[in-house]
């Protein structure tokens, strides 16, 4: 422990000592690591262990040592693993994971900041916890939920960690499940493999989330991520989104043409509306005098669509706040 050794170093010891096989997994990464008695990564599937103990850091179980000694245990081995495990727990408390979501801050930032070097990168992954090998996947969100629960439901198999940043919560996980969340969480998900291009990315779908569509991947917009980059000053000025601003104010009218732009079809959007067609082409009939747009026609649902995602992607749209707030 004075060389400041890692775990495969105390696993690789620890088998020597016991000559026989050793073994750490922690539960927060799943991942084991086992040494055979010649100082080389133990072969094959592990056996079952003849002795095991628990690793416990602040009076959590973080993981568990173990060895794989044929037949009966040794007068000593228990006593072996004991020590392991502190030193495992120690390890683990100075280099990381830690068991907690949240990590700091300063860390996150690390791994998401265009301007980190890849060496610095790599460092505040370790020291969060990422194996160098596994991907880490990056999520924008904004909830009304604490965010260690958020990012414990988007992926309860760790690691994950969370940090919220410029009002925005950060979430870095080796994998995703945002079916698991959950009504007043809204996520967007990056796709690139780079943390940083991912994060930039994420950031972008998280503009794009509606209350119909809470969960955005980047992926999934395609070219409609180009009106991200438009200034919010021009799509202001332009007459179409001015004219949606317009209409903000009925919420009736608001539903309408967004279910309509999103099914494309008077009766689907009925169905979704719960209401009968006739009322919802009443509706869109006045929707599309005060819009000057007619929305029966292939040019003007297009006109709609985009003019309704630059309206929802402005600051001061009422769909970016909604009661929405990070919670660390």
């Amino acid at each position: 422990m004075r060389r400041r050794v890692d775990l495969p170093a105390l696993a690789r010891a620890s088998a020597g000592l016991a000559e026989c096989a050793a073994g750490i997994r922690l539960h927060g990464t799943g991942r084991a690591t086992r040494m055979a008695p010649d100082g080389r990564e133990a072969p094959g599937p592990p056996s079952p262990a003849s002795t095991r103990v628990a690793i416990t850091l602040d009076e959590e179980e973080i993981g568990t040592v173990w060895l794989e000694r044929p037949g009966s245990p040794g007068p000593l081995d228990e006593l072996l693993l004991e020590r392991l495990a502190i030193a495992a727990a120690a390890v683990v408390e100075r280099y990381g994971p830690a068991r907690t979501t949240m990590a700091d801050p300063a860390l996150v930032e690390l791994v998401i900041s265009a301007d980190s070097d890849e060496a610095a990168r790599a460092r505040a992954l370790r020291l969060l916890g990422f194996a160098a090998d596994l991907p880490v996947h990056v999520v924008a969100v904004r909830s009304r939920l604490p965010l260690d629960r958020v990012a414990g439901l988007l992926c309860p198999a760790r690691p994950v960690k969370a940090a919220p940043l410029a009002g925005v919560g950060v979430v870095l996980a080796t994998t995703t499940d945002p079916a698991r969340l959950p009504a007043g969480v809204r996520a967007g998900i990056g796709a690139a493999d780079s943390p940083d291009r991912c994060w930039l990315e994420a950031r972008t779908a998280l503009r794009f989330t509606t209350a119909r569509r809470p969960v955005v991947h980047y992926d999934a917009l395609g070219a409609l991520a180009l009106l991200a980059q438009v200034p919010e000053e021009a799509a202001r000025d332009n007459a179409d989104v001015a004219a949606i601003a317009r209409i903000a104010g009925s919420p009736d009218d608001l539903a309408t043409l967004d279910t309509y732009c999103a099914t494309g079809s008077l009766r689907r959007a009925a169905d979704r509306l719960h209401l009968h067609h006739s009322s919802v082409a009443r509706r869109l009939e006045q929707i599309g005098k005060t819009l000057g747009i007619e929305l029966t026609e292939p040019t003007g649902l297009l006109r709609a669509r985009l003019a309704l995602t630059a309206w929802q992607l402005l600051d001061d749209c009422p769909e970016k706040s909604a009661g929405f707030s990070i919670r660390a």
